[in-house]
């Protein structure tokens, strides 16, 4: 068993905002904590809802409008990254980690969440998915893994999307992290079958542990000491 031990939280779908504080009260309670903690992952699918990162100023109100008009949220966050959706079918996962713990680098935590994504795709699934200088995972000329995150004294919030049976039609509206000339895909739209976000967790959090060398204890969100629990409603 490893040293470092990460506490596995298990959502299921939640809403953005209510997923956010949670994150946000996790990170704060690893900033302060002098109990010697590792972190959370948090696992999640969220209702349709398009988010934009701290460069909020290419995108104007009347594309919010436009977003929101077909029945999505729209977020504007602190994350890095530029305008991405996130909807029911994608692995939504995100660390909140103490770097410290691990490696107090970010490029090396970004890195290491690319080599858990490729990893999964490359080892379990039999594709070739490679990174490039834009952030994520790809299959070819498409994003398969969306990648987002911030560090704030260490630790780290928001994370990853890797779309499972996403419905890939939401992302027409947008140019998925304002990269022209790219295109997005599924595990499910590759293999032409139906692959759910249930039956690629097991995979993602072995690879997940294999890349972070850490190991993962599931627990319940009301296991998590001094939670307002108002923040799920």
């Amino acid at each position: 068993m490893n040293s470092r031990l990460i506490k596995l939280l298990k959502l299921g779908q939640m809403s953005y905002d209510s997923c956010l504080k949670l994150q946000i009260h996790l990170s704060e309670s690893l900033k302060t904590t002098t109990i010697n903690k590792c972190g959370y992952l948090l696992i999640v699918e969220h209702e349709p809802v398009y988010t934009v990162g701290i460069r909020q100023k290419d995108y104007n109100p009347l594309l919010e409008e436009n977003l929101i008009k077909l029945g999505a949220e729209f977020k504007r966050t602190n994350r890095g990254g530029l305008i991405t959706f996130h909807g029911p079918g994608q692995l939504i996962a995100y660390p909140i980690l103490n770097l410290k713990k691990f490696n107090p680098s970010i490029r090396w935590y970004v890195s290491n969440l690319e080599t858990t994504i490729k990893n999964l795709c490359n080892e379990t699934y039999g594709l070739t998915a490679t990174t490039t200088s834009d952030t994520g995972v790809w299959i070819d000329n498409h994003k398969i893994c969306a990648i987002g995150v911030r560090c704030s004294r260490y630790v780290t919030t928001h994370g990853l999307a890797l779309n499972c049976n996403t419905d890939l039609s939401w992302f027409k509206h947008i140019v998925p992290c304002g990269l022209h000339g790219k295109g997005v895909t599924s595990l499910s739209t590759i293999f032409e079958k139906n692959i759910s976000v249930n039956d690629v967790l097991p995979y993602f959090l072995q690879h997940f542990c294999k890349s972070f060398s850490c190991d993962i204890v599931s627990t319940e969100i009301d296991k998590i000491a001094e939670f307002d629990e108002k923040l799920i409603h």
